[in-house]
């Protein structure tokens, strides 16, 4: 996880977060989190450089939308992060 930008890992909690989210679910996300507009295109293609990593996969409930999944490599990304923040914080 380390050579993803912050906002990519923003996308990866988001995902984890919510159950096959939509793109447009996600950005509202973001969008309501970063308190300003997040454009298409910065939202989709970091969500494409997630796929092609690995830590998401990308389905299609229609010829229009796509979801995305966290895989399990996705998820153990996000609790080494998780591991490697706690030991940074004080309790």
């Amino acid at each position: 996880m380390y050579d993803l930008t912050g906002f990519q890992r923003d996308l990866l909690y988001v995902i984890a977060g919510l159950d096959e989210p939509h793109g447009l679910a996600i950005k509202d996300e973001l969008e309501e989190y970063y308190e300003k507009e997040i454009h298409h295109g910065r939202l989709y293609p970091n969500l494409d450089t997630l796929v092609d990593k690995g830590l998401v996969e990308k389905g299609q409930r229609d010829r229009r939308t796509n979801f995305y999944t966290m895989t399990r490599r996705g998820r153990r990304e996000i609790d080494a992060r998780s591991d490697w923040e706690e030991q940074y914080l004080p309790a």
